[in-house]
């Protein structure tokens, strides 16, 4: 395979190859950037604004930090040699995984397909990149954009459906790597294919994330970033707050403030909203009206099927097994939940463990520290929602059911790297203590070997 060749022959290790690369993305996403908007608004009705801010913005500025520090990361890094071996040296380099599978979600198709592309490149892999086919105008511009910018034999990309070309390409060629965004339930498949072959993965997958309003939050706040983390992308987001705890005795006071921030967004009409998107498919539209199944709607609840909207929407549970409990929403519905102490929210949040994010809003850094040691999550944010992603100096992902392994910023370039050891010994000291007969030497291992 061309692509394994390319590797082996050692053509992607040149830094200055990378780079190349890395600029050639870059020109291409800018010189797309008006046909990405387009795609964007036909998948999922995003504004040009919200295209920019969570998808092309955040691309351009992961390239050039990956321009910024390749070389540095690249470079080898010294090691600590300890007592044993002296007068040895050491050394880590970072060489490429091989052949990479980045296997790439619908909701942010351009982010989430061109995000570990960059880490891959910079590490010097070679790439087949596949899409999502459930944001079809999006996919389609990126596989143009692909074949019009890389040679196939360093990145090349497969449309279609997922299920079937994925397991064949996994059939037919062993990768390096996969890399898969996407639900827990397709990640386990995944898992389970590469398992086969013994091809290591990250999976960035879901779960469903709490947001904690204490009662010392600052309640306005906390109701306007968390209207925005939740309904930005009409809730299609993966680290999005899936349900709220609120503390009992700000309980109302904090639903009026939210619902007063969701018109301040959307105004009275959302579906008139330039700023508020669309479900990306009716199979998901109606998994999303299966959720209103045993809830009590506080507030929003209108939907058009027709033309995928479903409204910025706030309910109660009120049967204790409804799918908005068991289920990952993934979508604009947001449960409400009441706590009086941390103790009675943790029981609740353990009933869907290792979210991929947390939130919590309060003023005391004493309950803050006793949140965040007690809550096992993947990342996420104290007084905000979902702004942890735009940080690329913080790593981005799971933890247990929500995924293995991180990636952003020089987490990319680790991820799609094998860090190699090498200790250097030299040869003008060689002492016999070292070698057999071990008689009586004990003594002096004991003292050496610590």
């Amino acid at each position: 395979m061309e692509m394994r060749h390319a590797v082996e022959s050692g053509r992607t290790l040149s830094i200055e190859f990378r780079k190349h690369l890395l600029i050639s993305l870059r020109d291409a996403i800018l010189e797309y950037e008006e046909e990405i908007y387009v795609a964007l608004h036909k998948d999922l009705r995003k504004s040009r604004e919200e295209a920019y801010a969570t998808e092309i913005g955040q691309l351009l500025t992961e390239i050039r930090i990956a321009l910024k520090n390749i070389r540095k990361w690249s470079s080898p890094q010294p090691a600590k040699t300890n007592l044993l071996n002296f007068p040895s040296s050491s050394k880590i380099i970072h060489d490429p995984l091989g052949v990479v599978l980045i296997i790439a979600p619908w909701n942010y198709p351009f982010l989430l397909s061109l995000r570990p592309l960059i880490g891959a490149i910079a590490g010097g892999n070679t790439i087949v990149l596949k899409p999502s086919e459930l944001a079809p105008s999006s996919s389609t511009l990126l596989e143009r954009m692909i074949r019009e910018t890389f040679p196939k034999k360093y990145v090349s990309i497969v449309c279609g459906d997922g299920k079937k070309t994925v397991q064949t390409m996994m059939e037919i060629f062993r990768f390096d790597h996969i890399f898969y965004t996407g639900s827990s339930v397709v990640g386990k498949l995944i898992y389970q294919l590469a398992a086969q072959e013994l091809i290591p993965v990250t999976l960035e997958l879901g779960g469903k994330s709490p947001a904690i309003v204490e009662k010392d939050a600052s309640i306005s706040t906390a109701a306007k970033r968390i209207a925005l983390g939740k309904f930005i992308n009409a809730g299609q987001t993966c680290v999005a707050p899936d349900y709220l705890l609120v503390h009992r005795s700000i309980k109302n006071e904090f639903l009026q403030k939210l619902e007063q921030c969701i018109k301040n967004f959307y105004g009275d009409n959302p579906q008139q909203s330039e700023s508020y998107g669309r479900i990306i498919n009716e199979r998901n539209f109606d998994r999303l009206m299966r959720c209103l199944d045993g809830v009590k709607i506080l507030f929003g609840g209108d939907h058009d099927r027709k033309n995928l909207f479903f409204s910025p929407t706030v309910v109660e549970v009120v049967q204790p097994n409804a799918p908005v409990i068991r289920e990952e929403i993934f979508g604009p519905i947001l449960p409400l939940f009441t706590f009086e102490n941390i103790d009675e929210a943790l029981e609740l949040i353990a009933t869907n463990p290792s979210p991929l994010a947390f939130y919590l809003f309060t003023e005391n850094a004493e309950q803050e520290k006793s949140w965040i040691k007690r809550v096992r999550f993947g990342g996420g944010c104290i007084n905000n929602t979902i702004w942890q992603l735009s940080n690329h100096h913080l790593p981005f992902g799971g933890i247990g059911n929500s995924g293995i392994g991180a990636y952003h910023g020089e987490q990319s370039f680790d991820r799609f790297t094998h860090a190699k050891p090498i200790m250097k010994t030299p040869t003008w000291f060689d002492p016999a203590i070292k070698y057999p007969p071990f008689d009586g030497k004990l003594k002096w291992f004991k003292r050496m070997i610590r």
